[in-house]
């Protein structure tokens, strides 16, 4: 695995504020799909829909959706990944969460709330990046809305893959695909998303689109708008080699993060 990564992407239609439904849903998704994965990723909020009851469905360490993620990755002995709601105290967070097979790995709590749908009234935002190793690989998780402002993802030579767990709306959908791919194409590195498909409770159709784009902008994998698991594999090697073809990260002009 060092140099070469294996990785599931899970695109559901997620129940709306269910989060037992929805982890029975996600176990049937993956029957007997999970052997020689690496990476499991699941959309943001998977296990309630993006709702803004925050503070109803706010799990801590101990909660249903954790636990589940643990046991997951324990049992198919893999990495998961995906953002539920968490609580901390009085924070509530919209945190991604990296579980190894021995537990929590690091998590990433959402930079940039989206305004326009209350996020930012309900949750705290985040406030720094985030770089995680699985064997030789170097990755960047991002959130949704983080999709949007290309400073905060800005490759500093410190990742290979950026990826993006999210609840895209259909009607910015083109948004979806033109950012992912201008992501890959300016950090000269593999970009990957996943969302989720479906109707939400608020009465918001996604349209799906997870997938995997290369360093030069090519769509490698892509799912439709129905609920599917994709599968791929990603050589650090190319990566590599592509940046030192065409380095243009060099000229790159300064600035300073958070």
């Amino acid at each position: 695995m060092n140099e070469h990564i294996s990785i599931t992407l899970v695109q559901p239609d997620i129940f709306w504020e269910d989060v037992a439904q929805n982890l029975d849903m996600l176990d049937a998704m993956f029957v007997d799909s999970l052997e020689n994965t690496d990476l499991l990723v699941l959309p943001e909020t998977f296990s309630t829909g993006f709702t803004m009851r925050a503070d109803h469905f706010a799990e801590d360490e101990k909660g249903l959706t954790l636990s589940w993620m643990k046991e997951l990755a324990r049992k198919n002995d893999l990495c998961v990944c995906g953002s539920l709601i968490f609580r901390d105290g009085a924070r509530i967070s919209n945190r991604l969460y990296w579980i190894t097979p021995d537990g929590i790995g690091g998590y990433y709590d959402k930079r940039h709330l989206f305004r326009m749908g209350r996020e930012d009234q309900h949750y705290t935002p985040g406030d720094s990046r985030v770089i995680i190793n699985l064997g030789d690989f170097r990755l960047m998780p991002q959130i949704c809305y983080d999709l949007r402002f290309p400073v905060f993802a800005r490759n500093q030579n410190d990742y290979d893959i950026l990826f993006y767990v999210a609840n895209w709306p259909a009607p910015r959908h083109l948004v979806w695909e033109t950012l992912l791919r201008a992501r890959a194409i300016e950090n000269l590195a593999y970009v990957i998303g996943v969302s989720r498909s479906g109707r939400d409770g608020e009465g918001v159709d996604h349209l799906g689109g997870s997938c995997v784009v290369d360093p030069i902008g090519r769509i490698e994998h892509i799912l439709g708008p129905e609920p599917g698991v994709l599968h791929f594999g990603i050589e650090l090697k190319k990566v590599r080699e592509f940046r030192e073809k065409f380095p243009a990260w060099k000229d790159a002009d300064k600035f300073k993060l958070l």
